[in-house]
């Protein structure tokens, strides 16, 4: 999940040098460490798309040869050095890698590979390290499979989003349907051991009958992850500019609220759990671990235009543009815009936010008085696990999963 919005926060300014405040790294042993490569390149922009991102003729005479794919890995290969020289004498091996974007397989499989061994250069890659890089189903082959996996890529996430032909042509998507079940096999005959298909519900246009075929075709094509996510209309996309002249319809909460009851059902069936309101995975070792390490607030570094970065308690996020991300980065210098230190309420704040989002939920001793009793409020209306409140902890029960964002802000209080 490369999920990159394309606007930046305010901040205060990163070091030239990067450094971190000493206080980031204290106690990092306890915490483990990943990093996610963002790849900003697109064949074609889809029209729901808001992350940042770009198609060569976006970038045409906005970053000359410093933004070209070309050399792109080199300019990953030179962050994940600097972040060598922030992080000091920081012992851990990397334990999550994930390339996202964009879309990463537009470069050479050489390029993804080339970037990971930077990283097991620079820091070393834990034994049960989790690799993991997106795809779209019409850039990658056989071929390029297995020289991924040799290359020591273990996990993979196609982007399906449907298997209904006029649902995929709605959201720009070129893939034909049936490829990305076509690619689940090659993965697998490639040595890949995980393996997940992203969906999207809630397309304007889409019946719940296209949604279950979608869901079928996903579970039929032998995936141990699947990942579905609610349509989010986002202002400035070509899609938000379809809806408002009245092209295609908008669809509504109780769509969505339906398509996910139907989603977990489907799935469940299928042997696939939960483990966090928008992930499923036939067992726990399918679970995406790279995901889990940000809802747990442990420590990435985001290398990579526009990409965020987390190492205790220090959030920061580069340039946006690949132009400019590449002359810092030719210039010796952090290619960070911005950063902010979180304070105590801050990260208490955040980790009810994300934590509850998980099926082991979050401690109730993290609430203060208000979010407790609100904790109680929706315990006795049916949005949190009885057994798992008298243990200590909120979890969402199916119908909290579907008011997840009233839920935490009640309990953040």
């Amino acid at each position: 999940m490369g999920l990159m919005p394309s606007v930046l926060p305010d901040g205060e300014t990163v070091p030239d040098d990067g450094a971190l405040p000493a206080r980031a790294l204290e106690g990092a042993g306890d915490r483990p460490l990943g990093f996610y490569l963002h790849v900003p390149y697109c064949a074609t922009r889809c029209g729901y798309c808001d992350f940042n991102t770009y198609t060569a003729s976006e970038l045409r005479g906005t970053g000359g040869v410093l933004a070209s794919r070309d050399n792109y890995a080199e300019q990953v290969v030179e962050e994940i050095r600097l972040a060598r020289k922030v992080l000091g004498d920081d012992p851990r091996p990397v334990r999550t890698v994930f390339v996202g974007g964009g879309t990463p397989t537009l470069l050479a499989a050489g390029d993804l590979v080339r970037m990971l061994g930077a990283i097991r250069d620079e820091f070393g890659l834990a034994d049960d390290a989790e690799v993991t890089t997106e795809a779209n189903p019409d850039s990658v082959g056989p071929a390029y499979l297995a020289e991924l996996r040799e290359g020591g890529f273990n996990r993979i996430s196609f982007g399906m989003q449907s298997a209904r032909q006029h649902v995929l042509k709605i959201l720009d998507r070129t893939h034909t349907p049936g490829r990305p079940e076509a690619c689940v096999g090659e993965a697998r005959a490639a040595g890949f051991e995980h393996v997940n298909l992203d969906l999207i519900y809630g397309t304007p246009g889409e019946s719940d009958d296209d949604w279950r075929a979608s869901l079928e075709a996903a579970i039929g094509a032998g995936p141990d992850h699947v990942s579905a996510y609610a349509l989010i209309v986002e202002e400035g996309t070509q899609l938000a500019r379809r809806i408002r002249r009245g092209e295609v319809p908008m669809t509504d909460d109780d769509v969505h609220a339906d398509r996910y009851l139907i989603a977990d059902s489907v799935l469940a069936e299928a042997g696939f759990d939960w483990y966090e309101v928008s992930n499923w995975a036939t067992t726990e070792a399918g679970r995406c671990l790279h995901n889990e390490l940000y809802w747990r607030g442990a420590d990435w570094w985001g290398a990579g235009p526009g990409a965020h970065s987390h190492v205790g308690g220090v959030r920061w996020w580069n340039v946006k543009h690949p132009g400019a991300y590449a002359a810092a980065l030719a210039a010796g210098k952090s290619p960070g815009a911005g950063r902010e230190i979180l304070a105590e309420e801050d990260r208490r704040v955040e980790r009810i936010l994300l934590e509850l989002r998980l099926r082991e939920g979050v401690e109730l001793s993290v609430l203060k008085p208000a979010g407790l009793a609100a904790s109680r409020k929706a315990l006795g209306d049916g949005l949190l696990d009885p057994s798992s409140y008298e243990a200590g902890r909120a979890v969402l029960t199916l119908r909290g999963r579907l008011l997840a964002d009233a839920v935490v802000r009640d309990l953040v209080d």
